[in-house]
């Protein structure tokens, strides 16, 4: 049981430090992170080191999409558990300016 407990601590410490790195993703075009934006979906990190990370973009044909990716690739990689990282873009559910926090709306100045 206490081995359980510590491993969840330890997840936890590193889906922490996944984000923490994430929100250092800025959307070239909007200036807010990629987090707050609500473009990340899904983050899965496997035993090996491959980090997968399954997010969108505030639309499709986005001209800096290759720019994004690099930037989540090269800050994820700061982290000494994850070895390599798979960007993978998903279209649904769509983005909306709903996704966004609290924070972004204001940053952005859209009222919901």
């Amino acid at each position: 049981m206490a081995d359980e407990i510590k491993m969840t601590q330890v997840e936890e410490a590193l889906k922490f430090a996944i984000f923490e790195q994430l929100e250092q993703v800025i959307d070239p075009e909007l200036g807010v992170d990629i987090v707050n934006l609500g473009l990340v979906y899904e983050v899965d990190l496997n035993e090996e080191g491959l980090c997968q990370v399954k997010m969108t973009l505030t639309t499709i044909g986005c001209p800096l999409a290759d720019v994004i990716v690099q930037d989540v690739k090269q800050q994820l990689l700061k982290i000494e558990a994850i070895k390599e990282v798979n960007v993978e873009f998903v279209w649904y559910p769509a983005w909306t300016p709903e996704r966004m926090s609290r924070y972004a709306r204001i940053a952005l100045g859209v009222k919901l």
